[in-house]
């Protein structure tokens, strides 16, 4: 009895907060909180992405990362992925659900798309290791 009494009080303190951000049964991840981002590509002398990309904290987003085959290319943005929390990389219909990410390569063509939830509002990149070049960035602002 004392359970449920503490399991109503907690459910009642909670109402209010809840009812704020009712995102249904599946929570931050539901469709009504998710949002797709526009595609990352990786080749050999283009841009990564046509400008930065601003993300809301506690959102839920999904970007696709393209990689045209040109070359062995990768993504690192340490700062970034340790802003989000990532809910599941998906490569080639195999879904992985990674505990934390540092970055990613490509060695040859091929689509991996990412799902995370953006956390720790900054200033962060996406970048192309060892490269100098602006367009071989990405700037993300989480606000």
């Amino acid at each position: 009895m004392k359970r449920l009494i503490a399991m109503t009080c907690a459910a009642a303190l909670l109402g209010g907060a809840a009812m704020a951000h009712d995102f249904g049964f599946a929570g931050v991840l539901s469709k009504s909180n998710k949002q797709e981002l526009p595609e990352l590509t990786l080749s050999v002398g283009k841009p990564i992405a046509d400008g930065p990309i601003t993300l809301k904290s506690g959102m839920a987003y999904e970007i696709e990362i393209e990689a045209d085959g040109t070359g062995e290319l990768a993504l690192e943005g340490s700062g970034f992925f340790r802003a989000i929390w990532v809910n599941e990389v998906v490569v080639n219909g195999l879904e992985i659900r990674p505990f934390g990410i540092h970055s990613l390569e490509f060695d040859e063509a091929g689509t991996m798309e990412i799902e995370f939830v953006a956390i720790k509002p900054g200033r962060y990149e996406l970048k192309q290791p060892g490269s100098t070049g602006e367009s071989q960035r990405v700037e993300i602002i989480i606000e």
